[in-house]
Formats: structure tokens, sequence, C-alpha cells
């Protein structure tokens, strides 16, 4: 955002970029605001995973999303799958399948005690025909 400040102040670089465009100088400028709605709007929903969610979940989901985006970049723009992208999909996956692993064994044993709690309850009171 500091590089399309000091662009704007300078008045050349953005018209100059525009019209070098191989796309034309129309697809530019749609291509640039384009990509700051898209920005914002990601940005809007990282705070709103924050706050509905935790901090921890925002940084889960965002490290979920570099594979997606590397397979995407192998797709789109034709790069090519190094060893150094493979493994870094290996472990954000691994990193991601963890995480979510152990919140359901937290969830399953909550639950397991919650359920001992109610049936221990309600083994304490006489039952009364």
């Amino acid at each position: 955002m500091l590089n399309l400040n000091t662009d704007l102040f300078n008045k050349r670089a953005i018209p100059r970029e525009a019209s070098e465009f191989e796309l034309g100088e129309t697809m530019y400028y749609i291509v640039l605001i384009g990509g700051a709605i898209t920005w914002q709007l990601s940005f809007i929903g990282g705070l709103g995973i924050i706050l509905y969610t935790s901090s921890l979940f925002s940084g889960i989901l965002t490290s979920v999303l570099l594979p997606f985006t590397e397979i995407a970049a192998v797709i789109v723009y034709h790069e090519s799958f190094t060893g150094l992208k493979g493994m870094a999909l290996a472990l954000c996956l691994w990193g991601f399948t963890s995480y979510f692993y152990g919140e359901y064994k937290m969830m399953k044993d909550m639950n397991t005690k919650a359920l001992e709690k109610i049936v221990d309850d309600d083994d304490d009171e006489p039952c009364t025909v």
C-alpha cells in the first residue's frame, strides 16, 4: 500500500505503467482496483475470524491457505512444483490436521467428562416411584 501511495503522489508512474500494460490501460485499472478490493475484503475477513473465533484459529487458517495458493500458482502460472514446495505443502497440511485432531480429542474428552458427571449426579439422587 505504501508503494501505491508514493505512486499516487508521483502522478506519472501509474499512467505510465497502465500504458505499458499488455492487456490494455482499462484492464490495468480494473486489475488495480480489483486487487485493492480483494485485499480489503481479505483483511476484513481475517478480522472477523479473530473476532468470532480466536487469533490462533486465524493463524491456522492462514497457514492452511498457503498450500492452496501454491497449488493455484502451479496450475494457473505453470510454475514448477519443486521439492521445497512439496515439503511446505506437507508441513502446512500436517500442522492443520494436527490442530484439528487435537481440538477433536479435547472436545471428545470434555463431552465424556460432562456425560460422566451427569450420570454420577443421577446416581446420587434417590429414585422415587
